[in-house]
């Protein structure tokens, strides 16, 4: 009985002591590229959305800041950035908008994603700008929250 009960404990206190998941959202993040393509060009753009390293670096700052902050849940980071001068400090010339994904649980979906902001006017109106040609997308997991943020970008 005590070897169940010290393995129990042992195995709660590594999954308590995993913060987080490290997986590869590759697949993930270009899906949310080529929905957001979609999103626009039923929109009617024309043009199309392009990934940008800048915008991702930003995109992944911000999405690790609101993994590890549980009180985050849009744009403003816990040191007071903005999806402005989180792009303007990786190297982004222009002006940017961002949207961000939560879900309470180790993974999120295209599916997830799409969902929470397709049926949200301002998300929607983000994805939906055609002036938005630059994009960085980057997603994190941990046991219990996934997050993924797009950063949005207008080329100066």
């Amino acid at each position: 009985m005590r070897v169940g009960i010290a393995a129990s404990a042992a195995t709660l206190l590594a999954a308590v002591a995993a913060p987080v998941a490290h997986a590869d959202n590759t697949r993930l993040n270009n899906g949310v590229v080529a929905n957001v393509y979609t999103v626009q060009h039923e929109a009617g753009c024309t043009g199309d959305v392009k990934k940008n390293p800048a915008l991702t670096q930003a995109a992944e700052w911000h999405a690790d800041d609101v993994l590890n902050n549980r009180s985050l849940d849009g744009d403003l980071g816990s040191d007071g950035s903005t999806p402005q001068s989180r792009a303007a400090a990786a190297g982004f010339k222009g002006t940017v908008t961002q949207t961000v994904a939560i879900n309470p649980a180790l993974a999120i979906n295209n599916l997830d994603v799409i969902n929470q902001w397709y049926y949200d006017p301002a998300a929607f109106a983000i994805m939906s700008n055609c002036a938005n040609t630059a994009m960085g997308v980057w997603s994190v997991n941990s046991l219990d929250r996934s997050v993924l943020v797009a950063v949005y970008g207008q080329p100066a």
